[in-house]
């Protein structure tokens, strides 16, 4: 699955991230993947089935999900609505996903440089499949993190499409943004 996904953001770099609203705008872009960003546990299957009807990977943001337990019980929910993978901060429910054989999503927010080297350990520990550094426009933790060879997505206050230009060129395989008008670009 890990593949297809790389193959898919190779295809088009630009995720599809929705919080409130814009999962029909998601489903008609040419986005190849979506970040649910405010799923809830009574809309998670219904929105999951749509976005697979129209050809989209879901990853729902766990952390964020409304009455989703992050454990894995939330997790074996998730992926029996249906989910492609998991985005979390924390790296025992990116393991528990893993054994669930979910794609996984290790967000990071680069603060400051010491931030940005203890994320690394704890990204080498937890061994997601991807990683996405908040804000977006942190190139140069991109290029740092980049290097530890798991794949890389850029998410967070991405406004331009130079900001999508900049985060790929310096290392990133995607970016992920709920600015609609990015998505088809």
């Amino acid at each position: 699955m890990n593949r297809k996904i790389i193959d898919l953001l190779e295809e088009c770099p630009v995720i599809s991230a929705i919080k409130s609203g814009g999962l029909e705008a998601a489903a008609n872009s040419q986005c190849s993947l979506v970040f649910l960003l405010a799923a809830n546990i009574l809309s998670v299957k219904e929105e999951t089935d749509k976005l697979h009807t129209a050809g989209k990977k879901v990853f729902v943001h766990i952390d964020l999900a409304e009455g989703i337990g992050k454990d894995g019980f939330g997790v074996s929910y998730l992926k029996k609505c249906g989910a492609d993978g998991i985005i979390s901060t924390k790296s025992a429910v990116i393991r528990m996903a893993k054994e669930q054989n979910l794609v996984t999503v290790q967000r990071i927010f680069a603060l400051d440089s010491q931030g940005i080297l203890s994320a690394a350990e704890t990204v080498k520990t937890a061994n997601p499949d991807f990683i996405e550094i908040m804000p977006g426009i942190a190139y140069k933790a991109i290029k740092q993190l980049s290097g530890i060879k798991i794949p890389v997505i850029a998410g967070g206050l991405i406004s331009e499409k130079s900001e999508i230009f900049s985060a790929l060129d310096s290392g990133a395989i995607a970016v992920s943004t709920g600015k609609q008008e990015l998505w088809d670009n």
